[in-house]
Order: C-alpha cells, then sequence, then structure tokens
C-alpha cells in the first residue's frame, strides 16, 4: 500500500511526525507531502494567484509553498503521478477537528482532496486542554492510529466520504475506546470578539471563545472528545440536503 502523508501545520510540525509513525506502520511506502507554513484554518483553499514552490526535504519527503489541498495535488498528480497512492493520511493535526471545525480545517480539506482525487482518505486530529499546545499528548495518536486506520481500512471507505478521526486528550492508557459519532455542533453564542490595542492605539481584534460550561449532544463528536473516546465520523463530499431538495422541488413544481 501507497500512502501519501500531509497536513496543514507544516513540513516541520510533530504531529507530522507522528502521522509518518502510523503511516509508517502500516506499509513501508510512505510519501510526504506538507505545506513549507503553517496553514491551519485555510480550509479547501487552493493556490490560484500565486506558483506552486516544490522542495525535496528528504527521500520521499516533500515541502510546498502552499495549501493542503495544493499538497495532495501535488502529491497525486505530480510526485506519484506515475504509480498514485492507495491512501491519504493527513494530520495529526494540533488540536482537535470536531463539530463546525471541520469547515475551518486545512486538516480535513487535504482528505477531502483526496477523496475527490478518487483516493481513499482521512483525517486525524489529536485533541488538547488546559495545559495548552505545548502539552499536547501525541502519544495518544501514535499508539491507537495504526489500530484505528486499520479497522477503518477493513471496514472500508465509501467513494465520496471522508473519514474523520479525533483522539481525546488523555495518555494512550486512558482511553475509553472508539466512538463512532456524528458531527456536532457547538454554542456559537460563546463566540466573541477580543478588541485590543497595539502600540500606537491603532484597534486589531482575536477572535475567541468565551469559557462557560457547555454540555456537547449525545452521539456527537463533541461528546466522545469530552468522554476520553477516539471519535470516528465519515464525512460526506455530497452537501446536498436531500430532504429540502424534495420540499423546494414541490415548491417550484407550482
Amino acid at each position: 500500500m501507497r500512502i501519501l502523508v500531509t497536513n496543514d501545520d507544516g513540513i516541520h510540525a510533530p504531529g507530522l511526525a507522528t502521522l509518518e509513525g502510523i503511516a509508517k506502520s502500516l506499509s513501508d511506502d510512505v510519501w510526504v507531502v506538507a505545506p513549507e507554513s503553517d496553514q491551519s484554518g485555510v480550509s479547501h483553499s487552493l493556490s490560484l494567484n500565486d506558483p506552486l514552490r516544490l522542495r525535496e526535504v528528504s527521500e520521499k519527503r516533500f515541502a510546498v509553498k502552499g495549501t493542503p489541498s495544493d499538497c495532495v495535488i501535488m502529491g497525486v498528480r505530480h510526485i506519484l503521478k506515475d504509480h498514485g497512492p492507495d491512501l491519504v493520511l493527513s494530520g495529526v493535526n494540533r488540536g482537535q477537528n470536531v463539530a463546525e471545525d471541520v469547515t475551518y480545517s486545512g486538516t480535513i480539506a487535504a482528505a477531502m482532496e483526496g477523496t475527490i482525487l478518487n483516493v481513499r482518505s482521512i483525517a486525524l486530529s489529536q485533541a488538547y486542554g488546559a495545559g495548552g499546545r505545548g502539552a499536547i499528548k501525541w502519544g495518544c495518536a501514535a499508539a491507537h492510529g495504526p489500530a484505528v486506520v486499520r479497522k477503518i481500512l477493513e471496514t472500508g471507505i465509501e467513494p465520496g466520504i471522508i473519514v474523520n478521526v479525533n483522539f481525546p486528550d488523555c495518555e494512550p492508557e486512558e482511553v475509553q475506546g472508539v466512538a463512532v459519532a456524528a458531527q456536532g455542533f457547538r454554542n456559537q453564542a460563546l463566540l466573541a470578539i477580543d478588541a485590543r490595542q497595539d502600540g500606537r492605539g491603532n484597534p486589531y481584534f482575536w477572535l475567541a471563545f468565551n469559557k462557560a460550561r457547555f454540555e456537547p449532544g449525545h452521539g456527537t463528536d463533541l461528546k466522545a472528545i469530552a468522554e476520553n473516546r477516539i471519535s470516528v465520523t465519515p464525512l460526506r463530499l455530497d452537501l446536498t440536503d436531500e430532504p429540502t431538495l424534495t420540499r423546494f422541488a414541490l415548491a417550484f413544481e407550482d
């Protein structure tokens, strides 16, 4: 099995090294094509107005001055064009990608691009808590990642489906199992604008979330992570809402 590994945190991110380890436990044919710099939050954007600069970092490892989606396209259609990958693994992201995160995440977008190019694709992310980015428990993803990916591949990924995997903020031995979960939804009332001023008195702003008690919905990825379970969520490329499609079709028949 030929595996293409990518991410959105950049070629030097510790999560990418973690994912390389997961991939190499599954195959000895692992290729890495990742962004030259951090591309978190760029979603499914493509570099249409700038050239893509490709740098060979080492054997089978490449950096692209572009987005995660650019990296997958370069990997599938250029670097591996004569023998394409059988699997795209994206991550391991620095922080969870659950609920509405999936619409912003470059990690998820890279897996989407792989799916668009007819390659089975899985996105993996590692949650972290109050300790912040400096205390991420990468060992959780490293320990459980291989078995989770194997089980997903054995079960099968249908065309047009991306699988989103999130590891909880805990040590490997504290994981309480795997939950196949629906995409959750946060309380957007907690979304806030943090207004500040620079040294010259000019205003600038941070997007932030207020800290308040929030009860995640039952059966969701948010609930799974809160309970120290690994969440596995299948996502569809086809965003069509069938009930509304039918309702609108009937309305426009008049």
